[in-house]
């Protein structure tokens, strides 16, 4: 009897373990094991995420704050070019008449604007907006902008082609056709909506545009100009066919789309579209759009876009993982992105009062660097050439050294609750030692709210408030760690971002 009892009283126990070992299991085994081959066959990477950004209007440009942070996301990201509104607003001066009513261009302001990015290594995406008052056919034809731009069609279409010719005319003169012929020239912006008041207003936006690329290719057949610059991708079918039918010049389309705009705009109908997908599933609609039509090779610029703003979730680290997810789904359909914002230097609704109202910048009121600024420096440095994994959560890359830039992540919408979560890369084709760095975005790395919020959340931090905040929240130097048998463990946090490299050997 004794050793019955002994013998039930260890299978108790054992049975008993076994329960703790299958309940503790998710904290102890990978909920996610990736596989990275440093020799698969790649595809090409273009860093097509981060070439382009937007910014607000023209004007916003001349101001030393907005040019601080071109100069901050420049540094951490080597954009190209910048897209923003206004460069024929009144507040530029560009166009009036004078007493006899006769045109009088100024391009003083437009030279300093240019010049501002030139000067600090961004070319412009030319967008062609909005509509000179003494140009406008429809003067009180103001858009709700705090800055209330003009968005007429013109009185005079003789006087807009004149005026277009002149304004590239002037800018090849100034900075000469092999400088202009690698900017861009976009014609308006969002059309379909109320930034366009012409009637009826699809025609009439052809119009204009048809009046606008011809002006600029009389100038120089190298300047590059495209459209139709429409909110929620629409218009691309109508416009593609419109263009070929009457052959109007185009070197790109361009479109808009937002992971919070609604799926009956973007998409037209009403079935369910998680916010996370909606920007890349769009820019795969509007793809097919452009292959299916008479001009199917013209490349595809997402000239405004940005993650979903619930909660103000713009300011968080949800951002990080928000961006590596677009990234992954997009590649291979669009050649460039315009993130809206880099800088909320902003005025749409008037001046930004204070620091992080979930606005769409990289940097905050006063230069405060937010943890988008942080997540894409870490993706700046994913390699050039893609290698594929079956992960969602996972963008693998081999660079031009040889050495291989991880991206992994744990994405959590800003109104669920997430949990952490571990995930195995095992690598193939690297020594079962190879060193490797991590770099992390999390709530503990570039995450600057609770740093906001532990110095009292200022209205109009000082300067010295400003550098103690990047001080802070500046990424650390990078982890040193080495595989264990050719895996890496990591554990990520909710919206956590990690960058991990694998050294050439």
């Amino acid at each position: 009897m004794v050793e019955d009892s002994e013998f039930r009283w260890k299978s108790v126990v054992g049975i008993a373990a076994a329960l703790l070992l299958l309940a503790a299991g998710p904290a102890l085994r990978a909920q996610e094991t990736v596989t990275i081959d440093a020799n698969a066959s790649t595809t090409p990477f273009p860093h097509f995420w981060e070439q382009m950004f937007g910014s607000g209007r023209a004007i916003l440009s001349l101001r030393e704050p907005w040019r601080d942070d071109l100069r901050a996301v420049h540094q951490v990201t080597d954009f190209q070019w910048v897209r923003f509104h206004g460069i024929l607003d009144d507040e530029v001066d560009v166009f009036t008449r004078d007493e006899h009513g006769e045109p009088v261009y100024n391009f003083a302001y437009v030279d300093e604007i240019y010049d501002g990015l030139v000067k600090n290594g961004v070319r412009p995406l030319v967008e062609i907006s909005f509509m000179p008052t003494q140009l406008a056919a429809n003067p009180l034809d103001l858009h709700g902008f705090w800055y209330h731009p003009n968005v007429s069609p013109p009185r005079d279409w003789d006087e807009w082609d004149a005026f277009m010719t002149a304004f590239a005319r002037h800018l090849v003169e100034r900075y000469g056709i092999d400088e202009v012929s690698q900017w861009y020239f976009e014609v308006w912006n969002e059309p379909n909506i109320d930034f366009w008041g012409g009637v009826p207003r699809q025609q009439s936006y052809f119009d204009l545009y048809d009046h606008t690329a011809r002006a600029l290719k009389s100038v120089s057949p190298r300047l590059r100009v495209g459209g139709p610059a429409t909110a929620a991708a629409s218009w691309i079918p109508a416009f593609l066919q419109h263009v070929a039918e009457n052959d109007v010049p185009i070197d790109f389309v361009s479109t808009h789309g937002y992971a919070d705009d609604t799926v009956e705009n973007l998409f037209g109908n009403d079935k369910p579209v998680p916010m996370d997908d909606r920007v890349c599933a769009a820019v795969a609609k509007v793809r097919n759009q452009i292959d299916a039509s008479a001009l199917p090779k013209l490349p595809l610029f997402w000239t405004e876009w940005n993650v979903q703003g619930m909660d103000e979730s713009r300011d968080t680290i949800f951002v990080g993982p928000a961006l590596a997810n677009t990234v992954r789904e997009c590649d291979g359909k669009v050649n460039e992105m315009s993130f809206w914002t880099f800088s909320d230097v902003f005025e749409e609704g008037g001046p930004i009062p204070k620091p992080f109202e979930g606005h769409f910048g990289l940097r905050a009121k006063g230069g405060i660097n937010k943890p988008s600024f942080y997540a894409f420096a870490l993706l700046h440095h994913l390699g050039n050439e893609r290698i594929a994994t079956a992960s969602p959560n996972v963008i693998a890359t081999r660079s031009a050294d040889g050495s291989l830039a991880v991206a992994a992540w744990n994405l959590v919408d800003s109104d669920q609750h997430g949990e952490t979560r571990t995930m195995d890369l095992e690598f193939r084709g690297v020594p079962a030692d190879a060193r490797v760095t991590i770099e992390r975005v999390d709530s503990d790395h570039g995450n600057v709210l609770p740093k906001y919020a532990a110095m009292g959340s200022p209205l109009d931090p000082t300067p010295a408030q400003v550098e103690q905040l990047n001080r802070e929240t500046a990424l650390p130097i990078a982890e040193q760690e080495h595989l264990v048998g050719g895996r890496l463990s990591l554990t990520l946090t909710p919206d956590a971002l990690d960058l991990i490299t694998v050294a050439k050997q």
